[in-house]
Protein backbone atom coordinates (compact mmCIF):
# COMPACT_ATOMS: atom_id res chain seq x y z
CA UNK A 1 0.00 0.00 0.00
CA UNK A 2 1.54 3.38 -1.45
CA UNK A 3 -0.13 6.29 0.77
CA UNK A 4 -0.56 9.62 -0.56
CA UNK A 5 -0.86 12.54 1.78
CA UNK A 6 -3.15 16.03 1.68
CA UNK A 7 -1.57 19.10 2.62
CA UNK A 8 -4.09 19.59 5.09
CA UNK A 9 -2.95 15.87 6.75
CA UNK A 10 0.84 17.31 6.98
CA UNK A 11 0.16 20.70 8.30
CA UNK A 12 -1.70 18.83 11.42
CA UNK A 13 0.88 15.90 11.50
CA UNK A 14 3.61 18.62 11.77
CA UNK A 15 1.85 20.38 14.48
CA UNK A 16 1.49 17.36 16.63
CA UNK A 17 4.08 16.85 19.66
CA UNK A 18 6.84 14.47 18.64
CA UNK A 19 5.34 11.81 20.96
CA UNK A 20 2.62 11.96 18.76
CA UNK A 21 4.38 12.13 15.33
CA UNK A 22 6.05 9.11 16.40
CA UNK A 23 2.63 6.95 17.13
CA UNK A 24 1.37 8.00 13.44
CA UNK A 25 4.50 7.13 11.55
CA UNK A 26 4.96 3.68 13.70
CA UNK A 27 0.84 3.34 12.27
CA UNK A 28 1.66 4.17 8.77
CA UNK A 29 4.51 1.67 8.75
CA UNK A 30 1.81 -0.90 10.11
CA UNK A 31 -0.64 0.18 7.00
CA UNK A 32 1.83 0.19 4.28
CA UNK A 33 2.76 -3.95 5.01
CA UNK A 34 -1.47 -4.25 6.46
CA UNK A 35 -3.98 -2.21 5.98
CA UNK A 36 -6.41 -4.22 8.25
CA UNK A 37 -4.65 -4.80 10.67
CA UNK A 38 -6.41 -5.39 13.68
CA UNK A 39 -4.55 -2.26 15.83
CA UNK A 40 -5.47 -0.10 13.30
CA UNK A 41 -8.86 -0.11 13.19
CA UNK A 42 -9.49 0.10 10.09
CA UNK A 43 -13.56 1.48 8.97
CA UNK A 44 -15.94 2.66 6.59
CA UNK A 45 -16.60 5.99 7.50
CA UNK A 46 -20.84 7.52 6.89
CA UNK A 47 -22.11 11.50 6.75
CA UNK A 48 -19.85 13.86 5.82
CA UNK A 49 -16.81 11.34 5.20
CA UNK A 50 -18.95 9.21 3.15
CA UNK A 51 -16.53 7.08 0.96
CA UNK A 52 -13.61 7.48 3.37
CA UNK A 53 -12.32 5.19 5.87
CA UNK A 54 -10.30 5.83 9.37
CA UNK A 55 -7.45 4.31 11.18
CA UNK A 56 -6.81 4.91 14.50
CA UNK A 57 -2.81 6.37 15.68
CA UNK A 58 -4.17 6.60 18.95
CA UNK A 59 -7.07 5.73 21.64
CA UNK A 60 -8.30 9.47 20.38
CA UNK A 61 -5.95 10.65 17.22
CA UNK A 62 -7.63 9.52 13.89
CA UNK A 63 -6.43 9.83 10.60
CA UNK A 64 -8.51 9.56 7.45
CA UNK A 65 -7.74 8.50 4.49
CA UNK A 66 -9.62 7.03 0.54
CA UNK A 67 -8.42 4.49 -1.55
CA UNK A 68 -7.57 5.89 -5.04
CA UNK A 69 -7.37 2.32 -6.34
CA UNK A 70 -5.74 -1.11 -4.89
CA UNK A 71 -2.40 0.49 -4.34
CA UNK A 72 -2.94 4.04 -3.18
CA UNK A 73 -4.61 5.28 -0.17
CA UNK A 74 -4.88 9.26 -0.10
CA UNK A 75 -4.78 10.59 3.83
CA UNK A 76 -6.70 13.42 3.49
CA UNK A 77 -6.70 14.16 7.44
CA UNK A 78 -5.81 13.82 10.78
CA UNK A 79 -7.35 15.00 13.90
CA UNK A 80 -8.67 13.91 17.62
CA UNK A 81 -12.31 11.63 17.31
CA UNK A 82 -14.38 14.72 18.62
CA UNK A 83 -12.73 17.15 16.27
CA UNK A 84 -13.43 15.07 12.94
CA UNK A 85 -16.85 13.64 13.78
CA UNK A 86 -18.54 17.20 15.23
Amino acid sequence: MNPKFYKKFTKRYQKLPTKFQHQADERLVLFRKDPFNELLNNHVLSGKYLGYRSINITGDLRAIYKMLNNDIAFFVDLNSHSNLYK
